[in-house]
């Protein structure tokens, strides 16, 4: 009976140390409604942020010149920047804000999603470092297919 014991208490704690130290979200929603509302792209980032970015070499965007179907276009982002969040907005759909990342002390940027784009346009990443500063990085796509149609 002691083995049994000794065995559920080692898997228990197993599992404790898979387990990320710090879980938790903020509902930019609920708190900053008017940036899910937001028309343009340097509208989002003022009502996100309440200023400017600066361009900044040190976060990378990378998405294709050309997206065949606007239904799946891959997005992949990353900074070496100790961030606070990162932020994706873009200019082809009616909203420009697209998502919102929180990060966490000791977290890697490197993320890839996939998003719908209705047509041609402009997609900006902005990168909130834990300094306060906010760096940025915009690059243009062309959609051959549009993607919110269906």
């Amino acid at each position: 009976m002691q083995r049994r014991k000794f065995l559920s208490l080692g898997a228990l704690a197993a599992v404790a140390t898979m387990v990320p130290a710090r879980l938790a979200a903020e509902d930019f929603r609920a708190t900053k409604p008017d940036v899910w509302t937001s028309k343009d792209i340097n509208d989002g980032i003022a009502k996100l942020y309440g200023k400017v970015p600066t361009p900044s070499d040190a976060v990378k965007l990378n998405i294709p010149k050309v997206a065949s179907n606007g239904g799946q276009v891959p997005v992949d982002i990353a900074t070496d920047i100790p961030a606070k969040t990162v932020a994706l907005f873009q200019d082809a759909n009616p909203e420009s804000a697209v998502i919102v990342f929180n990060v966490y002390e000791n977290s890697v940027v490197d993320y890839s999603i996939k998003i719908k784009m209705k047509k041609s346009g402009t997609m900006t990443v902005v990168v909130e470092g834990l300094d306060g500063k906010l760096y940025s990085v915009t690059k243009s796509i062309d959609v051959a297919l549009g993607g919110c149609e269906g």
